[in-house]
């Protein structure tokens, strides 16, 4: 059974994937990948994601230049969850413009926003359009 075989996939064929950071252990997104997207992340050692809203493969980094180096992929106990261990090239791996997707902490009934944006979304897109 190969690699790809070994993991439960989801009705749609995708499976969760959580990117984390390699050195500080920071949860910095979660997206979705299908067989093709996983096993070119595993070819070509960066992250790619399968993009629902999409309907296509997603290149993290892309539209951003904030590539996911892969330094390690990891497949949990029930086969249905992986983890990319990445290196994130930019230091912003949300579209928002800050470090992580997760900057929402929940505090006395509500959330309340912890990180700050690192750089205007507007002027990332921006930037890497016109190169």
């Amino acid at each position: 059974m190969s690699w790809l075989e070994q993991i439960n996939w989801n009705e749609d064929g995708l499976v969760p994937a959580i990117a984390q950071d390699y050195k500080t252990g920071r949860i910095l997104m979660m997206a979705w990948m299908n067989r093709e997207s996983l096993q070119l992340t595993a070819r070509e050692q960066r992250a790619i994601y399968w993009s629902r809203s999409r309907g296509r493969l997603w290149r993290k980094g892309e539209e951003s230049g904030h590539v996911q180096k892969l330094h390690e992929l990891l497949l949990d106990c029930d086969a249905d969850v992986v983890v990319l261990l990445v290196e994130q090239l930019g230091g912003i791996a949300c579209h928002t413009g800050r470090e992580s997707c997760f900057y929402r902490v929940f505090e006395n009934g509500d959330w309340k926003i912890v990180d700050p944006v690192l750089k205007d979304p507007h002027a990332i897109y921006a930037e890497h359009k016109h190169e």
